[in-house]
Parts: C-alpha cells; structure tokens; sequence
C-alpha cells in the first residue's frame, strides 16, 4: 500500500512540475517511469527491515534522483534532444523550486483556513467539518487539491513566477556576503581554536557543515546566475563568490574527517555510509569549483556552469543507483559491527543489538541467527532475544531483561527441595529488580502455587520478602509485571548465604473495620 501511494504520489507530482503543452506525452512517460521506480525502490526499502518503513535512505536518495532529473529532462524536452544550454537549465532550477515551495507553503494555508473554519462550525455544535478532517483520506485529498491548484497556477502564469524568481534571487544576494564573510572567518579561525573542539561541541558537526556547504552552493549560483551577464560588478560581490566557491571543498574535507572518526570509534552503519556519501559530493562539488577557479580566474563561473551541469547529470545518475538495491549497505554495516563485538572492542551488553535485529536487513538478522546458534553463552542469549523483539524500542528491553535473567542463577539461593525456578517466575524477578545485583535472593515454596522471595544485600542488610502466585504470573514478555500479593520488611540478616528460611503460621491481633484490616498488626 506504501508503494501504491508513492507511485501515485510521485507522478503525479512529477507530473504537476514537468507538464508543459508542447509533448505532455514526454511528461507523462517521465512522470509515470519514475513514480514506478520509485515506488519499487519504496517497496524494497519497507520490506528491507523488520519496521516496514518506508522513508529511509534508499528511499530519499531516490526522491533526490527525481529532483534533480526533472530540470535535466524539462530542458532536453524544450530542446527536442539531448542537449543541456545552461540558462534554460539554470531557470528550470529556479521555477522548479520555487514552485514546489510555494505549492507547499498554499497546502498548508489551505488547511489551517479548513482548520478554522471546521472550528468555527464545532464552536456551534457541527463537528461535520472537523470529523472530516480526521479522515485520512480527506486529509491526503485536500493536500493534493491545493497542491496542484497552486502548482498549475504558478506554472501558468510566467509574469508571477518571474517575479518570484527575482524576489528570492533579492533575498539570496543580500544573504551570500554575510554567508560568505561568516565562512571564511570560520575557517581561518578553527585552526586557531584547535580542531578539537569541534569535535567537542556536542553539536551534529557533520550535518551541520554539509549544511554549510549546500548553503554556499545554492548562494553561490543565486549571484552568479545563468549567464556572465548575470553577475553584479563590484570587488564585494568578486570576493563573495570566492569566500562561497572556495569554502566548500573545506568544508567537505572536514565533514568527512569528523564521520570517520565516528566510523573509527563506533564502525560503519548505513547511516554514516550515507554520510560518507554525502560528504564525497561535498567534496566532489568543492574540488570542481577549485578547478574553475584555476582554470579561469575571475571569470571562473564560466566553466563552473558546464562542470555544475554535468555534477547534476552525474548525482542524479549516482542518486538512483545507490538507492537500487546493488549494494547491500546493511552487509557492510554488519561485518563491522561483527568485526568490533568479536575483537572485543564493545562488550556484549554495550552491542547495538536493535540495530542488527531492525537496521541492517536479512544480514544483519542472518548475523544474529548465527549467534544465537554458535555464539559465546551470553551473546547467544541477547541476539536470540534481539530476534525475538516484535519492534526496535523492545530490543534494550529485551536485551537488559536477558541479562537481568543470566545473572539470577548466581544470586539466587532455592530453600525448598524441588522448587524450580521456571521461566515466568524468572521473568517476574529479572523485571522487578528483586534480585538485581548487588542483592541476593532465597526461593522458599509458601504452599501449591505460591512462592516468598527473601531479598538481601549481598554483605547482609535490611531484608525483604514478598509471596508470589507463580500462576498468576504473565508468561508473555510484553506484558507488565504482576504485582506482589504480599510484602514486608524483615529485621536485618547478618549472613544472606546461611540464614535459616522458614514458613511459619501466626496468630495476629489486629482493627477491623466493616470486616477490613485496617493498619498493622499489634500483636
């Protein structure tokens, strides 16, 4: 169902941006081929992992596929073949974008007017309005409508869409000095402060400097245009195209140094491989700027238009094919975890368990399966428990009731012969903490189906004891834990290894009220 509605989602939307009079069969035929792959792409990624979902990497990567194709293919349609003149792709970027923004921005006016209004109308006592809003599909029905009707507006009225474009072209040439001015003092001072404490920081540092540096890409072409004629005189504007152009490849230097000091410290995962990814195209983006530079100097936006032209090509090709499933990111992801848990770099219970068990796809399960089968005791007991979680946030529940359940065997002393310690009873103690290092615990059998537990620190203390109806016990994981039927403080015990353990039956006096014992017993 995810699939459908991407595919529908996507072509329709593709279409909605591409569409012009002139060969809407080629629109067509561009909107539905990718709303398939897509919604293939989309399909794949929510049956990858146990979650179903469907936004993940692989997923994003080909939306950004698409978003990049579209001003490529709405260019070679108005040139009747493949050929790509850089004002026409240039100018397609730009409305594009725009267009989307503002569609989206009228979506949600749309609905905070039907908001409104359906309160309106609930402030009176009709709710109709509001239930309906509630509905799912009215929800995604409104959200297409005003979608589309902006989008057909927008791409109808060339005036109005010209003057958008000169509007955010405005706003973006009074942003790129101060972006500009702010990166090159940035990176003239980090080596001043040391390159530690960026790391330091507690901030994301690599997004943020992506970020940076997809700020100081989109700027960088807001004031250099699409033509040399485009370009605005004067040395600020000269001296702010070199702080954006040459700050970008820096940038993306150490947007990669800082993921591979997460690599090194935590191994791979599909996130930092996208990561890495992400940071190549940084650097790939920055090194193309340096050559123009280079190669033309001042007029270096000249060549920086054809070499942008073709990074487009390039990433929108690169976009697609690391989506596909080609290469098993989860694999990769795997063996590392694999290789730092079997050297011992991270401790069994210090694994990240959930992410091989939800993250990593059939080989990070299949990993877990061989574990569980051949591994060490311990680890074979946390991945069972990992395959057996029904969702991710369950996994550490799992896994830290696995250990809880490991060690009662040491600290759990049975005083009854034949009482057994059966797994729901197991479960109830590993849950409550009753037995929890540093306590010790004494099973003493109370009569057919009841159990007392004695606990007591380790060295000796103050005890407690409660009466179990094992019976009464959930036998499912997932259910919360059974209360005591019973629980009083004891006097302290010297030895918790040697104390004699009995069932005694007393004879107590003690305030009734209605037939119920109120306050403690007095005697």
């Amino acid at each position: 169902r995810q699939a459908a509605a991407t595919f529908v989602m996507v072509a329709v939307a593709a279409f909605l941006i591409t569409a012009d009079r002139p060969r809407l069969a080629w629109a067509a035929a561009f909107s539905g081929g990718w709303g398939a792959v897509i919604a293939l792409v989309g399909f794949y990624t929510a049956s990858y992992n146990r979650g179903g979902e469907i936004a993940e990497f692989p997923f994003l990567s080909a939306l950004l596929a698409v978003l990049i194709a579209a001003p490529l293919f709405q260019t070679i349609r108005d040139e009747g073949r493949p050929a790509l003149p850089y004002a026409r792709l240039h100018n397609y970027v730009w409305s594009d974008a725009i267009i989307g923004a503002a569609s989206l921005a009228f979506t949600g006016l749309t609905f905070l007017l039907f908001l409104l209004v359906s309160e309106m109308f609930r402030a009176i006592g009709i709710d109709a309005l509001r239930d309906l809003l509630d509905t799912g599909w009215f929800a995604w029905l409104l959200a297409g409508g005003a979608f589309g009707a902006a989008s057909a507006t927008l791409r109808t009225r060339e005036a109005l869409l010209t003057t958008l474009q000169r509007l955010v072209t405005l706003v973006t040439a009074i942003l790129a000095p101060a972006l500009a001015a702010a990166l090159v003092l940035f990176l003239l001072a980090l080596p001043v402060t040391g390159f530690a404490g960026l790391w330091r920081s507690g901030l994301p540092e690599t997004p943020m400097l992506l970020a940076a540096a997809a700020f100081a890409f989109a700027l960088l072409n807001a004031i250099i245009g699409e033509s040399p004629d485009d370009r605005r005189p004067g040395a600020l504007w000269r001296l702010t195209e070199a702080g954006l152009s040459l700050a970008i490849l820096p940038l993306g230097v150490l947007a990669l140094v800082s993921m591979m000091m997460r690599v090194d410290q935590y191994g791979w995962t599909p996130e930092r491989i996208w990561g890495v990814v992400a940071c190549l195209v940084a650097i790939v983006y920055g090194l193309a700027n340096v050559a123009a530079w280079a190669r033309a100097r001042a007029r270096f936006d000249e060549p920086l238009r054809d070499y942008q032209k073709w990074l487009a090509v390039g990433l929108s090709a690169t976009a697609l094919l690391l989506a596909l499933p080609i290469v098993d990111f989860g694999a990769v992801s795997a063996r590392s975890q694999l290789a730092r848990l079997e050297t011992g770099r991270v401790a069994p219970d210090r694994f990240d368990w959930a992410a091989m068990a939800f993250d990593f796809g059939p080989a990070g399960r299949r990993a877990l399966e061989r574990i569980a089968t051949l591994g060490p005791d311990d680890q074979r007991r946390l991945a069972s428990r990992a395959l057996q979680s029904r969702a991710r946030y369950a996994v550490r529940e799992d896994v830290a009731l696995a250990e809880a359940e490991a060690g009662l065997d040491r600290r759990v002393r049975i005083a009854t012969p034949g009482l057994a310690l059966d797994d729901r009873l197991r479960l109830h103690l590993a849950r409550s903490g009753r037995c929890a290092a540093p306590q010790h615990c004494t099973l003493v059998a109370i009569d057919q189906g009841r159990v007392g537990v004695i606990s007591v620190p380790a060295k000796g203390g103050q005890a407690t004891a409660e009466v179990i109806d094992v019976a009464g016990l959930p036998a499912d994981r997932g259910i919360a834990v059974a209360p005591a039927v019973d629980g009083v403080d004891l006097a302290k015990v010297a030895d918790p290894h040697g104390a004699r353990i009995e069932v005694r039956a007393v004879t107590r006096r003690q305030i009734f009220v209605d037939g119920q014992p109120v306050g403690r017993p007095f005697e």
